[in-house]
């Protein structure tokens, strides 16, 4: 019954919005609905004030990395309506270079979620009041969370004890990257099918 409510509601935002929406789907017991970008601002607006919405609270804002695709990255917009006890995600797709429409003018939460986004992957939102990275130090090169972005980082923080201040070197391992050994006991699986000691106590009697 629920997916059936909404299917219903996935179906009426689909129609009411045809121009800006390519498409709903339920998903583990969520709908999503795929938004075209530049109908975002559009999209939010009617999902917030429509009487058989009234998603009224932007919960969150975040991104998505998916670099094989030609627009890598989904905005993913989650939504909630205690009116009638409803979720929705809306989703937009960008690449590095095309802008995403601001929807601060729609929900102020949005100014530091989307602020998050840009810092960590380098989406840029358009009309945005205030967009400047928020988690990283000022200075900082790149966009953490794409998947293309060196796990090490490209330069290193520490305190320098004879300046007695904060310094940022080129990062330098002091070591090769460690090579685990999965057929050991202690970093993974043993490699003739036996389980490590202790998972008897997992297994299910039979």
């Amino acid at each position: 019954m629920a997916n059936e409510a909404l299917q219903e509601l996935g179906d009426y935002i689909a129609g009411a919005l045809s121009n800006e929406v390519r498409k709903t789907e339920i998903v583990c017991d969520q709908l999503i609905v795929h938004a075209l970008r530049p109908g975002i601002v559009r999209v939010l607006t009617w999902l917030r004030d429509d009487s058989n919405c009234l998603f009224k609270q932007l919960v969150d804002v975040c991104g998505v990395d998916y670099p094989s695709r030609d627009e890598r990255f989904e905005i993913v917009y989650n939504l909630l309506s205690l009116k009638h006890n409803q979720r929705v995600r809306v989703k937009v797709t960008t690449n590095e270079t095309d802008p995403v429409p601001s929807v601060t003018a729609v929900f102020s939460s949005a100014n530091w979620y989307e602020r998050e986004v840009w810092d960590l992957y380098g989406v840029f939102f358009t009309d945005h009041p205030d967009l400047r990275r928020i988690l990283t130090d000022y200075g900082f090169e790149g966009h953490p969370q794409r998947k293309d972005f060196p796990l090490t980082g490209y330069v290193e923080m520490r305190y320098d004890e004879a300046q007695k201040r904060v310094v940022y070197r080129p990062v330098e391992l002091v070591q090769e990257f460690r090579r685990f050994d999965f057929l050991s006991p202690w970093e993974g699986m043993l490699g003739d099918g036996r389980a490590l000691p202790g998972d008897e106590k997992a297994s299910k009697p039979s």
